[in-house]
């Protein structure tokens, strides 16, 4: 009778386990912790460069900048993988026809390269807006059906091309920041497009872990409106990515709306200067928007600092605000399934300095607010990676091959 029971017992507890590695989320081959994301473009070529290989290759471009040595510093500093953006136009542009094979072997070389540092890699599809220098982007991608076929099979051959390496060392992400369903309540195009990026990734890259995400930007309230279960699979970590409070951390963008490019000189937080000097800082504000701002938006944009201004005005507030979406995420992982382990922030980060901007963020803020971000990450057992190595928000590189101060990099080191 007591080997019946042990046997039993037994297996139980082998049901158990085969019950725990069934629930979605349980099982993905790739862990990580702490992150930091790569430059997607130091130069930023236009499309009439891209057929010639000097201006293309290696790719992506931070290979031209960076070495082993580079990456094995970041390895020394407490990051155990890289989000490596890769950005997608050139697959699709008829300017690299001859050039393919190539950028898809470089992209290997890459990944390759960065695991021989002892780092873990994301390989992040990268789409941004199409503009001037470039005839595809995100909003092509999304509005126009052929050119997503086109995509898919992009993602397809990306994802056979990086099939063979250690689902252990390597992850891919089919879509950065989907910028659609931004108005819709769950019911817009994002859902279906995503299972089809999955099946894309999946039919070539069988046993890689895939990095899905909602809609909107990646943000966090776009994650209640996926339903994981309509994703079959269980190697999968869900990310998502937190810009809050926008209007300190994205000061000065000239790219990020018509209202952040008049907003510099905030401090983080608030409370970290005396009132009277942030109502100063705030007239300031307030004057280069009345004499530089479109007048017949200059009422709007004043409206809107006062409410932004007014919803983080106390220490309680701002931590209300930058707790929502973990919070949010956490409900959803929780409602789903999903272990804290397989969700990462995939982008967070404060504006070092705009490109053509005097003004540079004093890096006490920076390296305060990286911290406090990084706090809630791992409090919450979720994994993180900061935006990026340089530019604009660069936290080891600022412009130039000049580097940025030291205080984020050493909040980072801290952490050992």
């Amino acid at each position: 009778m007591a080997l019946l029971t042990a046997m039993i017992k037994t297996l139980m507890a082998a049901l158990l386990v085969l019950a725990a590695l069934a629930l979605p989320g349980q099982a993905a081959s790739f862990s990580m912790k702490r992150g930091l994301n790569l430059d997607q473009w130091t130069t930023w070529p236009g499309e009439d460069k891209w057929s010639d290989p000097q201006a293309i290759l290696p790719y992506p471009e931070w290979r031209k900048f960076l070495n082993g040595d580079d990456l094995k510093a970041l390895k020394s500093a407490g990051f155990d993988f890289l989000r490596m953006p890769v950005d997608p136009s050139p697959f699709l542009s008829e300017q690299t026809l001859t050039l393919r094979d190539e950028l898809y072997a470089s992209v290997l070389d890459s990944v390759r390269m960065i695991n021989r540092a002892g780092l873990k890699v994301i390989v992040d599809m990268h789409l941004i807006p199409s503009g001037s220098s470039r005839k595809i982007g995100m909003g092509e991608v999304m509005d126009d059906p052929q050119t997503f076929e086109a995509y898919l099979e992009v993602v397809r051959k990306m994802a056979r091309t990086l099939a063979d390496e250690d689902p252990r060392q390597v992850a891919f992400e089919p879509m950065n920041e989907p910028i659609v369903d931004c108005d819709t309540d769950g019911t817009g195009l994002w859902p279906e497009r995503q299972q089809r990026l999955f099946a894309a990734a999946r039919s070539s890259a069988t046993k890689l872990t895939l990095i899905l995400t909602g809609a909107c930007y990646s943000n966090a309230a776009s994650l209640p409106k996926i339903d994981p279960k309509a994703i079959p699979d269980d190697n999968i970590i869900w990310t998502f990515h937190s810009c809050d409070p926008f209007l300190l951390t994205h000061q000065g963008a000239t790219w990020a709306g018509d209202f952040i490019p008049y907003v510099t000189g905030l401090p983080y937080p608030l409370s970290a200067v005396p009132r009277a000097q942030l109502d100063a800082t705030l007239d300031t504000i307030r004057a280069r928007t009345k004499a530089e701002a479109p007048w017949t938006r200059q009422s709007g944009l004043l409206a809107y600092l006062d409410e932004q201004v007014a919803s983080m005005d106390t220490d309680e507030k701002l931590r209300g605000m930058m707790d929502a979406p973990f919070l949010t995420v956490k409900a959803w992982a929780k409602a789903n399934g999903i272990r804290p382990e397989n969700i990462t922030l995939g982008e967070f980060g404060m504006i070092r300095q705009e490109y053509g901007n005097a003004y540079v963020m004093p890096a006490e803020y920076r390296a305060a607010y990286v911290s406090d971000m990084i706090a809630r990450a791992e409090a919450h057992g979720f994994a993180w990676s900061v935006w990026s190595y340089g530019g604009a928000f660069g936290v080891v590189d600022a412009f130039n091959g000049e580097k940025a101060e030291p205080e984020v990099m050493d909040a980072i080191k801290s952490l050992h």
